[in-house]
């Protein structure tokens, strides 16, 4: 469709942590350092490790929890180092179709909350069946990227 696209993604590694009872962006903030700590070589083999994209916030509707998570690179998806930070934790995500709507410029949690309203929208509209108690947004840019940024918004379909 041209407002949103549908995506098959295997199962993968992700490293994340939950942060509880803070505003989605301060939350984005503490969990992103605790992952770039992570990756840094707060693990047990005290490995650095390379910063993937995208950077992904499991939003859920009512709730004042969001996961923060960073992709585990290729090279270590078979045996990530496990964190040193118990508040940091591997999670294997299974294999799911999401469906996606990408946008620009620098993302708040106000303007992910529009695109995912947009693209739940546009999923009822052509009756595409999708989880609604959910969705993640996907950073794929540095903060200091002034052009061309890509976002995302995450649906995972029924």
């Amino acid at each position: 469709a041209k407002d949103y696209e549908l995506r098959q993604y295997e199962t993968a590694k992700w490293v994340s942590t939950v942060i509880r009872g803070e505003s989605q962006k301060e939350a984005m903030r503490q969990g992103f350092w605790k992952l770039f700590h992570y990756i840094q070589g707060k693990n047990e083999k005290e490995m650095k490790i390379d910063m993937t994209v995208p950077v992904t916030c499991l939003v859920k509707s009512g709730c004042t929890d969001f996961k923060i998570s960073f992709f585990v690179p290729f090279e270590h998806q078979d045996c990530p180092p496990q964190p040193s930070d118990s508040d940091v934790f591997i999670e294997e995500r299974k294999a799911a179709a999401l469906f996606v709507r990408s946008f620009g410029g620098f993302a708040s949690p106000e303007k992910y909350a529009e695109e995912a309203d947009a693209l739940a929208r546009a999923l009822r509209n052509r009756g595409q069946p999708f989880h609604e108690d959910f969705f993640y947004t996907a950073g794929y840019d540095s903060p200091f990227k002034l052009f061309n940024r890509h976002n995302e918004v995450w649906y995972f379909k029924k």
